[in-house]
């Protein structure tokens, strides 16, 4: 029954949202741009917190929030100002509107004919060797007693990274279909960076990117240029941008850590903050050291690439990982596959007895 509740809420809320994004689509519509059109949106972007409280469990109620809380509320910023991508002229159509604002999602409007379709069988191979590594990473959490606790942290970095890029790979691919528009990538093969610039740039959740760079970036460069001059302006942004970064996922580790759908105390760890806070700084010095240096010298990647590679690993063990095992979120991860496991077998059974 809990699991029937958790999709039954996952329904309203989803509802609900795309409610919320016809409300919003129709005051796009009748107020300009500026801080009267702030005003009437406020109210969207409060339910849009709010949401995501009626859900509890990971595989549900992660997403969600991710998508709802963060992405949608702050694209809802965005708007109010004539700005980030529900703003176009001429202006999106209600079915474009809903999804672009509820999903991290982009529309191809001139597909490239020309360009090199995926591969059916490489993506399905890929889902199931991920699929497949998952499966394989559950039963060691049932023996992590007799396992080193820093390589079960580093089974849940893999578990973490791996659960992560299936399941937007698996939501990009199913709304590909249904929708005929594909999922903003979230992941370019980050293991293959060769700088913090080329991690969080290029490579690591890059639809939050293009949302933070012009929600925090470009104001604070915009800020920070009249005071210490173009040229380090970015450096205060940069430390902006992670900031606001940490502090949305100390409220996404809220959401999920929460075993009940109401308001909870807030007890953050401020982990999440701290690895932000942490990243932010080196990036802003690898940026200080490259405009100082003007392209003169730069590590070779044989190099340049461990060593990036190892500091990224050695932070999230240290600080992102333990975050999340603080907020239960894997031994809740398990425990709603098993009971999703359960809700299925119900399902068939009922289905079958109606059918005999």
């Amino acid at each position: 029954m809990e699991m029937e509740g958790e999709i039954k809420n996952f329904i309203m809320v989803w509802t609900v949202a795309a409610a919320t994004m016809c409300y919003c689509h129709t005051i796009g519509k009748v107020i300009s741009k500026g801080k009267l059109r702030l005003i009437a949106l406020f109210p969207a972007i409060v339910i849009l917190l709010l949401l995501p409280l009626r859900l509890t469990s990971i595989h549900l109620g992660g997403p969600s929030t991710f998508f709802l809380a963060w992405l949608s509320t702050f694209k809802l910023l965005l708007f109010a100002f004539g700005k980030g991508p529900l703003s176009s002229n001429p202006p999106l159509s209600l079915p474009h509107f809903v999804p672009l604002a509820c999903l991290p999602i982009k529309f191809q409007h001139q597909p490239n004919h020309n360009s090199k379709k995926p591969n059916k069988s490489l993506l399905n191979y890929t889902f199931t060797t991920m699929a497949i590594i998952l499966a394989s990473l559950i039963p060691l959490y049932g023996k992590k007693q007799n396992l080193h606790p820093k390589f079960v942290l580093f089974l849940y970095s893999i578990h973490m990274y791996i659960g992560l890029e299936f399941v937007f790979s698996l939501a990009s691919a199913i709304t590909g279909k249904l929708l005929g528009v594909q999922l903003e990538p979230q992941f370019n093969e980050p293991y293959l960076c060769t700088s913090l610039q080329d991690f969080w740039g290029k490579r690591w959740n890059i639809m939050v990117n293009r949302i933070l760079y012009p929600t925090v970036y470009d104001p604070m460069v915009n800020v920070s240029g009249r005071v210490i001059g173009r040229k380090w302006a970015p450096l205060p942004a940069i430390l902006a941008t992670f900031v606001v970064s940490g502090l949305m996922h100390e409220l996404i580790f809220y959401y999920i850590k929460r075993e009940t759908r109401t308001w909870e105390a807030w007890e953050p760890s401020w982990d999440a903050a701290c690895f932000f806070l942490i990243h932010g700084a080196c990036l802003a010095l690898e940026v200080a050291l490259k405009k100082t240096l003007k392209g003169k010298w730069q590590l070779p990647t044989s190099l340049s690439w461990p060593l990036t590679v190892a500091f990224i690993f050695y932070t999230t063990v240290w600080l992102f990982v333990p975050a999340l095992v603080r907020c239960h979120i894997y031994e809740k991860a398990i425990g709603e596959l098993t009971a999703f496991a359960q809700f299925v077998k119900n399902v068939y059974a009922v289905s079958k007895y109606l059918y005999s």
